[in-house]
């Protein structure tokens, strides 16, 4: 059977936020633009706590080779149920890493308390919580109300979606803060990726997230001699 290809998603808020209610995520929370990540009266018209990071970050050589030696000696991901910190989906559909991305973000740490009763979200968070990686991959891709989210904002964004599926781009990245931990989520990697502790009052904008995060990969980059990086980030917050 030919994998699934779908068209990748623009990661902007009008994107996302559209993805998020069609799904089921109440109208209180919402995605913003962030225009930087160092200059505070740039970050300022954000609501804090933001809840969530969603990052489109091409891959670059530096990071592509910290991403394989991180990778090398991981087992496959075992975990799963209700003790599970973060709930992590191997990305089984070609281009779906926006909308995975958007799942990462929306359906773990405080997020979830945003998430409609009976929604199509509120099922897929029920549906994968005791499943292990493989089940749970297969649940997402054989999701109806997923794919049709998905489809339904394949055209919405500032640039013309490729019908094909073929339109370059870079890895989408969730970043959430859950039980006191920061958690990197992308569902081409082995499993979900502790990333450090935050105190009480540090959200994943705070500067040690921002370090610990998007940040690291942006350094590495950097310490590699590579060009500046182009990306775009989102952050889920309360409306303001």
């Amino acid at each position: 059977m030919e994998q699934k290809r779908w068209v990748m998603l623009e990661n902007n808020p009008d994107v996302m936020n559209q993805l998020a209610t069609k799904l089921g995520l109440s109208s209180d929370l919402q995605f913003y633009d962030v225009y930087s990540l160092d200059i505070p009266e740039l970050l300022a018209d954000i609501p804090r706590p933001a809840l969530a990071l969603l990052v489109i970050i091409p891959l670059t050589p530096a990071w592509d080779r910290s991403r394989k030696a991180e990778d090398a000696d991981k087992e496959p991901y075992t975990g799963s149920g209700p003790d599970e910190p973060v709930i992590w989906f191997k990305q089984t559909i070609g281009h779906a890493c926006g909308s995975i991305g958007l799942l990462h973000s929306v359906i773990n740490g405080p997020a979830v308390d945003f998430i409609k009763r009976d929604s199509d979200l509120a099922a897929i968070r029920s549906l994968a919580i005791p499943l292990d990686m493989t089940k749970r991959a297969e649940m997402l891709y054989h999701s109806e109300p997923f794919e049709f989210a998905h489809k339904s904002v394949e055209q919405a964004g500032d640039s013309a979606a490729d019908p094909t599926g073929e339109r370059e781009g870079g890895h989408f990245v969730s970043f959430v803060k859950s039980g006191g931990k920061l958690w990197e989520l992308e569902g081409s990697r082995m499993g979900p990726l502790e990333r450090g502790s935050l105190a009480d009052h540090e959200d994943v904008l705070s500067p040690r997230a921002l370090d610990m995060g998007i940040k690291r990969i942006i350094n590495l980059n950097a310490e590699g001699g590579g060009e500046d990086l182009l990306f775009s980030c989102i952050a889920l917050a309360r409306r303001s």
